[in-house]
């Protein structure tokens, strides 16, 4: 039994949180963004990892939802997590691992 492929415009637009999230965590690394960057990053990427989490609840991957739960919690904008750059960067990095991870084992909820 051969999975049916989602058309690319249908699969940039499901995962198009993860994809947009992965470009601002890249820009993140530049060393010279303003403040408001930072706040903006985090805004995005705590909403993106809501909408992945619930992805994961979706699809029964209840361990994969609590990691990224986890991660909306790190990126939350209101009560904010205070680290130096240079952690924020490895982080940033890590996150970006996370979301790739995420779009590899939700190709299949794609194809419901």
């Amino acid at each position: 039994m051969t999975k049916n492929k989602l058309p690319l415009k249908d699969y940039l637009a499901v995962n198009a949180p993860q994809l947009i999230s992965i470009i601002l965590l890249l820009w993140a690394l530049y060393p010279n963004n303003p403040y408001g960057y930072y706040i903006f990053l985090r805004i995005v990427c705590c909403l993106t990892f809501a909408y992945i989490a619930m992805r994961f609840y979706y699809s029964d991957k209840l361990v994969f939802m609590w990691i990224t739960v986890g991660f909306g919690i790190l990126y939350n904008p209101v009560i904010r997590i205070h680290l130096e750059r240079e952690i924020w960067s490895v982080i940033n990095i890590i996150t970006i691992v996370v979301i790739v991870i995420s779009l590899f084992l939700l190709r299949d909820f794609n194809n419901k």
